[in-house]
This record gives C-alpha cells, sequence and structure tokens, in this order.
C-alpha cells in the first residue's frame, strides 16, 4: 500500500472523530445544564425530565456510534488500494 494513500486516510478519520467528539460534549453538556435548570424550576416535574434527558442523551451516543463507524470505514475500507 502506498505509504501516502495511508497517511492521507487518517487525517479524515482524526477529523470526523474529533468533530463527533466535540459535538457530543457540547450537546450533552448542554442538555444536562437544562434538565438541572428544570428540575431546580419545577422540582415536581424531576421524573419526566430525567426521563427525557436519558433518552436524548442515548440519542446523542449513538449518533458519535456512528460517526465511529464513519471513521472507521474511511481507515479500514480504503478504495485506492
Amino acid at each position: 500500500m502506498n505509504p501516502l494513500i495511508s497517511s492521507a486516510s487518517v487525517i479524515p478519520v482524526g477529523l470526523v472523530v474529533g468533530l463527533a467528539s466535540i459535538g457530543l460534549g457540547v450537546g450533552q453538556g448542554t442538555a444536562a445544564g437544562e434538565a438541572v435548570e428544570g428540575i431546580a424550576r419545577q422540582p415536581e416535574a424531576e421524573g419526566k425530565i430525567r426521563g427525557t434527558l436519558l433518552l436524548s442523551l442515548a440519542f446523542m451516543e449513538a449518533l458519535t456510534i456512528y460517526g465511529l463507524v464513519v471513521a472507521l470505514a474511511l481507515l479500514f475500507v480504503n478504495p485506492c488500494v
């Protein structure tokens, strides 16, 4: 395999995983902060807020795993070989 092609395929992989992780961190931090604020304002709605928060965090994690799958596909499925 050409070393230039293999090194050029590593750069997009790093970008994909990095951007997915940054987006996940910002999204989860915002969601958790808003959930804590909502619970502080309406303590009686804590159960509904917590359930919605956990469901949305699970969806965010799934999107990050999709980013990892795309990164691994970019890394190992190289059409230029």
